[in-house]
């Protein structure tokens, strides 16, 4: 799934290369084991195995960074994100900053279904993911205290969650490309029709399949298509007919690396996200991040605008739509808001526990 959706994303965002080795320090992978944890179905597991990444000096101030469904620390590693962020200087600067980036549950090197328990791994949610990602980093990393909580997609979906679970564990919050509201409207709609296509194709054969389900990939590739890239992003990319069937050749030509009871255990953990009723709760500066063309987070619904206003220190910093944004893979490229975030790491308050 790595290799896929990085290919996607060299195809619809432009991201200047840069010598990552050279800007920031060599990441560093860890692991921990979370014992006895419980998920929100009761299911406790004895030993949850967790991976994360690592960069720059643990004595340094925490950031913890939290990717999208389907990706893992090293989704988060790309010049367009870490390139931008993490090199001297910069708003992440390693040398003075302790970046965390765990691998959520059923992501990257941590526990999943396809280890060894297929679909009888327990079935986890967005609240299951934020509270062993909370433990990694109290339990496991010894942190009491974040000085900012930063996600994408799915990861901006966890940082609103960490706001309101644990309030005083940081001091800045930046959720993106999210809504603090529940997980509803064409997003969820498009999720549903991607698993069930997937879940419906006889490969699949109730998760005991024996080779990869054959529909993934056109699943995948119609969720994708249809729900990050931007309207002007596609226009200028694939103006003719024929542009756009290379685009969707080029598309399903890659590999789908992903395994599918994974894949749908990625995607179903959205089903019961809605945050929306503990927004009082938060205390940390928040600044919310989202692209005027969010495919899957669209700013005309008003629904983040009031969400927003309930947040004593909170603001929405919207990236106008272009032909250089791309929909809801625009939050990947920091260039868009490496200014907006510089500004809030130096205003905001630091707090202790």
């Amino acid at each position: 799934m790595i290799r896929l959706c990085a290919a996607l994303a060299i195809a619809l965002v432009s991201i200047p290369l840069k010598a990552m080795a050279a800007d920031y320090p060599a990441p560093q992978d860890g692991e921990w084991i979370a014992r006895d944890f419980k998920f929100h179905t009761g299911e406790v597991m004895p030993e949850l195995r967790l991976h994360y990444t690592t960069v720059g000096a643990a004595t340094g101030q925490p950031v913890l960074v939290l990717h999208g469904s389907g990706g893992s620390a090293a989704s988060m590693l790309t010049p367009g994100f870490a390139g931008e962020l993490f090199g001297p200087g910069q708003p992440l600067d390693a040398t003075k900053y302790y970046i965390i980036i765990p691998d959520g549950i059923g992501h990257g090197q941590s526990a999943k279904p396809s280890d060894v328990m297929r679909s009888s791994f327990p079935r986890y949610d967005y609240d299951d993911m934020v509270d062993a990602q909370y433990r990694l980093v109290t339990e496991g990393l010894g942190i009491k205290h974040l000085r900012l909580v930063i996600g994408n997609s799915m990861g901006g979906m966890h940082t609103w969650i960490w706001g309101i679970r644990y309030p005083q564990m940081m001091d800045a919050l930046v959720p993106m490309a999210s809504q603090p509201t529940a997980m509803a409207a064409r997003n969820w709609i498009l999720r549903r029709t991607m698993l069930e296509t997937i879940r419906n194709d006889p490969d699949y054969n109730n998760g005991n399949y024996t080779s990869q389900p054959r529909m993934m990939k056109y699943a995948i590739a119609a969720y994708r298509f249809a729900s990050a890239g931007g309207t002007l992003g596609y226009q200028t990319l694939a103006p003719s007919a024929a542009q756009a069937d290379k685009m969707v050749d080029e598309q399903l030509a890659l590999p789908v690396t992903a395994d599918a009871n994974d894949y749908i255990y990625q995607w179903d953990a959205s089903h019961d996200y809605d945050p929306s009723a503990g927004l009082e709760k938060i205390e940390a500066v928040l600044l919310a991040i989202n692209a005027a063309d969010d495919e899957r987070n669209p700013p005309e619904t008003g629904v983040t605008e009031a969400a927003v206003k309930r947040i004593k220190n909170g603001r929405i910093y919207l990236i106008p739509a272009s032909t250089e944004t791309r929909g809801h893979l625009t939050t990947g490229n920091a260039k868009f808001y490496a200014k907006q975030l510089q500004e809030l790491l130096q205003t905001a308050p630091q707090r202790s526990m």
